[in-house]
């Protein structure tokens, strides 16, 4: 039974041992447990704050991720309607130069229709003329074939000059 029971000297050793333990750990043990744990809280601290400084970013960088995507979103709509009224503006512009083109083939054509038609008058009397030289021709072959004709002829166009002059 003497393993369950100890004596006094056991027991006042054990003691001592393990006060003179305690004054150890106490000396230089627990001064360095207590400046790492005072190390670790200061780290989880800033840890903390630091989450939170991010968190500050995070929500300020999506406030500005939206008004980017906003400003963004009045720019494509500012594009567009721009856009749009260029294209109007473009086809309007190209209606009023097709008219425009239009207007001169037409005019071109119009002066090119009426020169021809002139130049098919002029000619068309041209052959007329032709055509009536040749028959006075030949009227006045036929009527001068004698003498006496072709003599009265030139005393009637004497006649005639002499009464101008």
């Amino acid at each position: 039974m003497e393993l369950f029971t100890p004596s006094f000297g056991l027991v006042f050793w054990m003691f001592v041992v393990f006060v003179l333990l305690c004054l150890l750990l106490g000396k230089f043990a627990w001064p360095a447990i207590i400046k790492m744990m005072s190390e670790r809280a200061d780290l989880i601290d800033k840890g903390v704050a630091y989450a939170q400084e991010a968190k500050q970013h995070m929500d300020n960088a999506k406030a500005e991720a939206d008004k980017f995507i906003l400003d963004a979103k009045k720019q494509q709509s500012e594009i567009l309607r721009e856009a749009a009224r260029m294209k109007a503006q473009i086809i309007e512009d190209a209606k009023e130069a097709a008219t425009l083109e239009a207007k001169k083939v037409m005019d071109a054509a119009q002066l090119s229709i009426a020169q021809e038609r002139k130049e098919a008058e002029l000619q068309f009397r041209n052959e007329v003329s032709a055509f009536a030289i040749q028959i006075a021709e030949k009227l006045l072959r036929e009527r001068m074939a004698n003498d006496k004709a072709q003599s009265q002829l030139v005393d009637k166009l004497l006649n005639e000059l002499e009464t101008q002059n």
